[in-house]
């Protein structure tokens, strides 16, 4: 399981011309869920989500993690995380979840999130979305639950 974390000034989603969510400052979540997954990835992908110290203090040192920022999270589904570009010119998704389990993790991962009390918006799963952000920093980082043998 991967997430890619954009701390963000402002973030939002649209869906058929339709804003279905947005976000001020915090964190824009890109998830994507690969073949084999289950709950203890999402487990471990969401308390490191939620405590990762990537927030601005007092000083201007990042030491504060997204509670304590006050920031809120835009959590958008993305199988393209799970991209083989090594080969060719069309990216291959072998290791990409199938729908049904993709869906169900990434509820399952928003559930946790939300249980931790944090503000969680989301996307639409499976939708064709059009996602804005203003990264703040720029501030981005690759999370990915530690790799298992295929």
């Amino acid at each position: 399981m991967r997430a890619l974390l954009q701390r963000v000034t402002r973030a939002g989603v649209r869906v058929e011309g339709e804003e279905i969510a947005s976000i001020g400052p915090g964190l824009l979540v890109f998830l994507g869920v690969a073949q084999g997954d289950g709950r203890a990835e999402a487990d471990w992908l969401a308390d490191r989500t939620a405590g990762l110290r990537i927030f601005a203090d007092a000083d201007g040192r990042m030491n504060l993690d997204l509670a304590r920022a006050g920031g809120e999270i835009l959590l958008v589904s993305q199988f393209t995380l799970y991209g083989d570009c090594r080969r060719g010119r069309r990216p291959g998704f072998e290791r990409a979840a199938a729908p049904a389990l993709a869906e169900e993790l990434y509820e399952y991962f928003l559930d946790r999130l939300r249980a931790k009390g944090l503000k969680v918006s989301s996307g639409r799963f499976a939708a064709d979305m059009e996602v804005s952000l203003v990264n703040d920093g720029p501030v981005t980082f690759l999370l990915e639950y530690p790799q298992k043998s295929l």
